[in-house]
């Protein structure tokens, strides 16, 4: 690996208004050939980071060294939804600033490394979630970059598309930043982490593989905390000592002084742990009790192969407390299937008249992105309880700053607690959810296992994640592939 440093951080700072600082004085390199990992809390600034990388975000003091002639690409999370209506040749070209001739094999060339195939005509919108996922990465890897910058690249990837990524990644000669809660993953390719604590807005470097560094960084907490405790003990043994000399008076006093200055020096060398994320309480989804029979039923529905629809039979039934998972590889109609049921599109699916759905969509379309969270949770409560909604909110970590914020503004992972906190306000009879752990902090995800597991009403889940599954009472699985 070469030595030379491509992206050098110089003391920088940024925020977003006096009231949200993000960085503070972060110095860091990376190296040509080398492949990190930023690691964060959500909502901790770790796309920021990108963003100041990219150029896109100026820093309000310090200095970002990069070579001017460096080529950066970005695999976003998500497609912008301006995107959506373009062709896929149309996507492709509006990655260059010029015009790129005889552009097709390029394309063809992008999309054999995600292991995607799909004709240059068809449209962006035609494709699942999990096939957009791979479009953003080819639409980076097309570029060839010096540095490439990859935000969340496995959700809605299927198990060969993160082997395909990984063994890419691996193989790549090139500089790559991952953002990532997959913690397989990031350990087949990591030679360092980039650490963003989101209470102290310090970034710290550290290198080894990302199991190693997830090592390092527990001891580190922990060594800092006993330290601590040795001066909190400290200080409070020298206040003491200044309260007794204190009250004798005469040169009793000056020796009081000293001591509460000796206290005073030590509470500043008290360092600021890192503190972990917080995790989500543990939390209930309520049902309809009331409701009996057949929740849904589905008799048809369709698949696609070889890029065209294929209608199939079934005789799926849910009542109260069966759970159903719904499986296959990206591409086969997985997430169609939940929209059309949905929707009313999917004439072989019947919800019963009385029930309460509650849908969890991966692309968070199920929310305005215009409203505040406040308005988000509120408009799905029939009995509107600010007092319910707050607690609840607190419960998903969606504070007093967030819960005023457009959804649209938030960070994908809190949109996804924004969508979690809806569903236990709206206690719905029939829960239908496409890839939920997607975007979401690693450490919530057993939370969320365990509530969906003891979900007493009907369930349909989607997810690529084994481990989630796992953890989940299934009853009942429908394969799309057979």
């Amino acid at each position: 690996m070469s030595q030379e440093a491509i992206v050098r951080f110089d003391k920088v700072s940024f925020e977003y208004g006096p009231l949200k600082p993000i960085v503070r004085e972060a110095s860091f390199s990376l190296r040509r050939g080398a492949k990190f990992t930023i690691m964060g809390q959500n909502g901790a600034g770790k796309t920021t980071l990108f963003r100041l990388m990219t150029g896109a975000l100026k820093p309000e003091s310090g200095a970002i060294n990069i070579p001017t002639d460096l080529t950066i690409a970005t695999a976003r999370q998500v497609i912008p939804r301006e995107h959506l209506s373009l062709t896929v040749r149309e996507f492709f070209e509006q990655c260059f600033d010029k015009k790129v001739y005889d552009i097709d094999p390029k394309i063809d060339a992008a999309l054999e490394i995600v292991n995607l195939h799909a004709p240059h005509d068809r449209l962006v919108k035609s494709f699942s979630g999990g096939q957009q996922a791979r479009l953003l990465l080819a639409s980076a890897l097309i570029q060839e970059p010096d540095l490439l910058l990859l935000d969340e690249p496995t959700n809605n990837l299927d198990r060969a598309g993160i082997e395909h990524l990984t063994r890419f990644l691996i193989d790549y000669k090139k500089t790559a930043v991952v953002i990532s809660h997959d913690a397989d993953f990031l350990n087949a390719f990591s030679h360092g982490v980039l650490y963003l604590d989101a209470f102290t807005q310090k970034v710290e470097q550290y290198v080894g593989n990302y199991f190693d560094v997830v090592e390092q960084i527990s001891a580190r907490i922990a060594k800092e905390q006993r330290e601590n405790a040795r001066l909190r003990k400290t200080i409070q043994e020298k206040k003491d000592q200044s309260g007794k000399f204190a009250k004798k008076g005469g040169q009793m006093r000056l020796v009081a002084t000293r001591m509460r200055e000796k206290a005073a020096e030590l509470e500043e060398e008290m360092v600021d742990v890192r503190r972990e994320d917080k995790t989500i309480r543990r939390f209930t989804i309520p049902h309809q009790p009331e409701l009996i029979g057949d929740i849904i039923t589905i008799s048809a529905y369709t698949t696609i192969r070889n890029h065209k629809p294929v209608l199939r039979k079934t005789n799926i039934a849910l009542r109260r407390n069966q759970h159903l998972l719904v499986q296959g590889p990206n591409g086969i109609g997985k997430s169609t299937l939940l929209e059309s049921i949905v929707s009313g599109t999917n004439k072989g699916a019947v919800i019963a008249p009385d029930a309460h759905v509650g849908y969890y969509r991966q692309d968070f379309s199920m929310l305005d992105f215009d409203d505040t969270a406040h308005a988000a949770l509120m408009a799905v409560m029939d009995y509107k309880s600010e007092e319910e909604m707050r607690s609840v909110a607190a419960g998903f970590l969606i504070t007093a700053d967030a819960i005023r914020t457009k959804i649209g503004n938030l960070s994908e992972g809190q949109k996804g607690l924004v969508a979690f906190a809806r569903l236990v306000l709206q206690k719905p009879g029939l829960l239908i959810l496409d890839e939920p752990t997607n975007h979401i902090n690693f450490r919530h995800i057993p939370v969320i296992a365990d509530a969906l597991d003891r979900y007493e009403g009907a369930m349909i889940l989607v997810s690529h994640s084994t481990d989630f599954v796992a953890k989940i009472r299934i009853d009942e699985v429908l394969d799309l592939e057979k």
